[in-house]
């Protein structure tokens, strides 16, 4: 077992060829006095160690640039790469190649969306505005469109995110309002309901720690 936390969901757990997980808060690496990128430079170490725990490469991660649009990019991750980071983008698309797509999180939702029968799955940040865009539906197009997966057989996941009254918003439900629209089963959509915001042990809150925070890595790819 990983001796840092990685939390992880079970409908995804049972899906056979599946790797993901949602890396969680590193009480050894500060946090509070550093913008983002020194941030994320000083966590690489605490992601690295974590990965590496469940067979994961964090410098062969295909990452998004999370500019809090509704771009979705197709890839195929390839052994070797250092941790490329597709410009433009909150979600990713992996195939039947392999490889593992990482989104950083602190108060938005990192949603998983899998398609076993095509070996299909996508990675999307979705927090206020990226919910309002409708980024997770834009992924489910892209999977049917250009992967061959049907509505009905996807899988969606909601990481923790922060949620009422923490929030004005309650983007998890419009995440799972927007799914089950497309037609994605509600037996098929999970929400595990946490609030990153009532447990700073566990999760960063951007919200609740003004700005200055780490980030959760969510990952999520399929065996080679």
């Amino acid at each position: 077992m990983p001796t840092v936390a990685i939390e992880t969901f079970a409908p995804l757990s049972a899906i056979d060829g599946l790797t993901h997980g949602f890396v969680l808060r590193d009480p050894g690496t500060r946090v509070d006095s550093a913008d983002r990128e020194q941030v994320l430079d000083r966590l690489r170490p605490h992601y690295t160690r974590t990965l590496a725990e469940v067979g994961v490469e964090f410098s062969e991660l295909a990452m998004a640039e999370q500019n809090h649009g509704d771009g979705v990019a197709i890839v195929c991750c390839e052994p070797g790469l250092d941790t490329k980071v597709h410009a433009g983008v909150d979600g990713l698309i992996a195939g039947r190649c392999g490889g593992v797509l990482g989104i950083y999180v602190a108060d938005c939702c990192a949603v998983y969306l899998v398609d076993p029968k095509q070996r299909v799955c996508a990675l999307i940040h979705s927090g206020r505005k990226g919910s309002e865009l409708g980024i997770a539906v834009r992924a489910i197009e892209k999977m049917a469109d250009n992967c061959g997966s049907e509505v009905a057989d996807l899988i969606v996941v909601l990481s923790p995110c922060i949620r009422r009254p923490a929030y004005e918003i309650d983007f998890a439900a419009e995440i799972r309002r927007s799914v089950a629209a497309v037609g994605v089963p509600l037996s098929q959509i999970h929400d595990p309901g946490t609030d990153t915001s009532r447990d700073l042990q566990r999760y960063y809150s951007y919200r609740m720690e003004k700005g200055h925070t780490g980030r959760m890595l969510a990952f999520l790819g399929w065996d080679v």
